[in-house]
């Protein structure tokens, strides 16, 4: 509904860059120069529901020299780091929850950053983006923010730190760190539109809840498609088409895999149980934990692996990884030679999965009565187990969005549009996709660093 600001009369208004007055509730004469009395004032005139009444709010326009949009982990350490540069800073969330992503991750503990990140760790069109951002903020710089501000917390394995207590710690880490910073967030202010301005000295207005919005760096920190129910919008792809950068197809990353109608049939049984084993498609292997779930795969081995899959692929499965089954099995036949195979193999994974494997491959018999060439193949069954998933669980369970706003675009030293001055892109909205196991927040914590330096 469009309402022409003439029927307002504004009369002795007096307000500041980031004022909001409202107007009585009553109807005013017509005013040939209302809407340039609302212009000199730089103000926007927006109706008040019910909208059958009178009621208006006034906003004046606000200025500051950062405007980040998203309140997430990277744009909240993008907005500290601006922030203490004496910039003035304003975060947009455009949801009531700020960095609702933190506090859902690493299972409520958070899994803020790995020992072993590094470059090798992310996955990309060019792989060689996240180079610099990482060698200038590195895991241990981090470590060192968490040390200062007291947060107790463990290795979990392989260089994965989580919180000791609560996910909520790091998020309070940040915002401390923007309070001191002198760093102002608004939460439940949506960004409906963004212009390039000629207004020196800013670049952009944003049309927002909280009225317009001019700034001299623009910093989209929205994140990817990924756990849509956490407030995940396509709102960084959309500005980056508007103005004119290339945006690659996306995707689910780290997320469990969907199995065909009848493989889900013969392994829905084992749902609930994991089992350590080595994930591999193409030249990438992952050894780590499988788990069945009602739908198909899940567990790190498979978010890992899922991250390499593309439809139509198999994936195959060492379910006895680091051991040589065909020289267990010889050994096993010399030793307990009356033994059922299904009970030997029993002491190495659950009951469940020896008789579910062992029924698909049809298993069976005394060790004695087991040649070479048949314990041979059997092995080869178990190291070499390749199944084709009929898909994955999509954006509603995945961790993180594969591709994004092409790197090609964006400088990987500051984050900047190459194209565009004064607009930044950071953390998951880019092409730019971390294993799993606290890589992803690195990438977070070093990509708004790097725009944070620079805006």
């Amino acid at each position: 509904m469009s309402l022409n600001v003439n029927t307002i009369t504004i009369v002795d208004i007096k307000v500041s860059s980031s004022a909001e007055k409202p107007i009585p509730n009553r109807q005013a004469p017509r005013r040939g120069t209302a809407r340039q009395e609302a212009l000199r004032y730089r103000l926007t005139v927006l109706p008040c529901r019910p909208f059958n009444t009178y009621s208006f709010r006034v906003f004046a326009v606000i200025e500051k020299d950062v405007v980040i949009i998203g309140a997430g982990a990277s744009g909240l350490m993008c907005a500290a780091t601006a922030g203490y540069r004496g910039r003035s800073v304003l975060v947009l969330e455009h949801t009531a929850k700020i960095g609702r992503k933190i506090l859902m991750s690493g299972g409520g503990r958070c899994n803020f950053t790995n020992l072993h990140n590094g470059p090798g760790n992310f996955i990309g069109a060019n792989p060689h983006f996240c180079r610099s951002a990482l060698g200038r903020y590195p895991a241990r710089n981090f470590i060192e923010l968490v040390e200062r501000h007291g947060i107790a917390y463990h290795e979990k394995t392989l260089g994965q730190l989580f919180c000791d207590d609560s996910s909520r710690d790091i998020l309070q880490l940040l915002l401390t760190e923007c309070e001191w910073a002198g760093v102002e967030i608004r939460p439940e202010a949506p960004v409906t539109q963004v212009e390039a301005i000629d207004a020196a000295p800013y670049r952009f207005e944003l049309h927002s809840a909280l009225g317009p919005i001019r700034c001299q760096s623009l910093v989209i920190a929205t994140g990817g498609l990924s756990i849509p129910n956490g407030g995940a919008t396509p709102f960084a792809y959309q500005l980056a088409q508007q103005f004119g950068l290339k945006v690659l197809a996306t995707r689910a990353g780290l997320v469990p895999l969907t199995l065909q109608p009848a493989d889900l049939e013969h392994f829905k049984p084992l749902a609930g149980i994991a089992h350590e084993v080595e994930t591999r498609c193409g030249t990438q292997h992952f050894r780590e934990a499988l788990l069945f779930t009602h739908r198909g795969l899940s567990g790190p081995a498979i978010l890992q692996i899922s991250s390499y899959w593309q439809p139509g692929q198999e994936i195959e499965i060492d379910l006895f990884p680091g051991l040589d089954l065909f020289d267990w099995l010889k050994t096993q036949r010399e030793t307990r030679s009356k033994s059922d195979i299904r009970t030997a193999l029993a002491t190495l994974m659950s009951k469940r999965l020896v008789h579910t494997f062992c029924d698909l491959w049809q298993i069976q018999g005394i060790l004695a009565e087991l040649g070479n060439k048949r314990l041979k193949q059997i092995a080869d069954q178990f190291h070499h187990w390749r199944i084709k998933p009929s898909g994955t669980e999509g954006y509603r369970t995945a961790e993180v969005t594969l591709g994004g706003i092409d790197t090609d675009e964006v400088s990987s030293k500051t984050m900047e549009a190459e194209r565009v001055a004064g607009l930044f892109f950071i953390g998951e909205c880019l092409d730019v996709t971390g294993h799993l196991g606290g890589h992803n927040f690195q990438w977070a914590w070093a990509s708004g660093i790097a725009a944070g330096q620079t805006v």
